[in-house]
């Protein structure tokens, strides 16, 4: 190798000025971005289910089923009311796809021919307002969609048992009302009785009294003319 092509090969190999070198400078951000706190409004629920699905709604204008979005459908049960609802979000933009409580007496079923997707009705509020869906869900495996399947329906039938609970407590609530009003009826009307009685008796005897002090008044007047004749 000649000097020319050694000296060449050292000057490739050596490092241009600045690459690694720490000149010291700061250089300041263009945009200075705060941190924001984000809601989901989930903070106060737990997660019951959280499956990757994707979510068809049922057109009844075009009699034909169109697509929702695919993400990820979770059971979400509140920390207080103890009410569950069942939400679903797009993968990316997590824009809400389905938002309605699961309420008593719901009923959810497979899908005819599918194994791996299952359909319900519910009042759902995705969009913003209260509108009456036909859902269908569709899951990566049969096993995903009967254990969603599972869950929905334990949780419905859960809610109308604690429904038929309150029912009951709510109406021996009300008999055992009626049972003290009536009781209290009864009281009443026996404290009134003797009360009414004796008022009468006194009524009664008050003539009877008067007749006598009006006799006893009218002989002294009758002696007294005896009395005038004889003198």
């Amino acid at each position: 190798m000649s000097s020319a092509d050694a000296e060449h090969r050292e000057d490739e190999e050596a490092p241009l000025a600045g690459d690694d070198e720490d000149t010291g400078a700061q250089v300041a951000p263009i945009v200075r971005l705060e941190e924001v706190a984000v809601t989901t409004g989930e903070e106060d629920e737990d997660a019951i289910l959280d499956l990757k699905a994707k979510l068809y709604r049922f057109d009844k204008d075009g009699n034909q089923w169109k697509e929702r979005g695919a993400g990820t459908v979770k059971l979400l049960k509140h920390n207080k009311t103890g009410k569950v609802r069942l939400v679903m979000r797009q993968s990316k933009t997590l824009k809400i796809c389905a938002n309605h409580l699961v309420l008593p007496k719901m009923t959810v079923q497979e899908h005819a021919g599918n194994e791996k997707s299952s359909v319900w009705h519910a009042t759902d509020f995705a969009d913003g307002e209260l509108k009456e869906e036909l859902f269908c869900i569709r899951f990566a495996s049969i096993e995903n969609n009967r254990l969603f399947m599972e869950k929905f329906q334990e949780i419905a039938e859960s809610l109308s048992t604690e429904e038929e609970n309150e029912d009951a407590t709510e109406a021996a609530g009300l008999l055992k009302n009626l049972s003290v009003e009536e009781r209290k009826t009864k009281e009443k009307a026996e404290e009134e009785a003797p009360a009414a009685t004796k008022s009468g008796t006194v009524k009664e005897d008050a003539p009877a009294e008067e007749k006598v002090e009006e006799k006893a008044e009218g002989k002294v007047p009758a002696a007294d003319e005896e009395e005038k004749k004889d003198t």
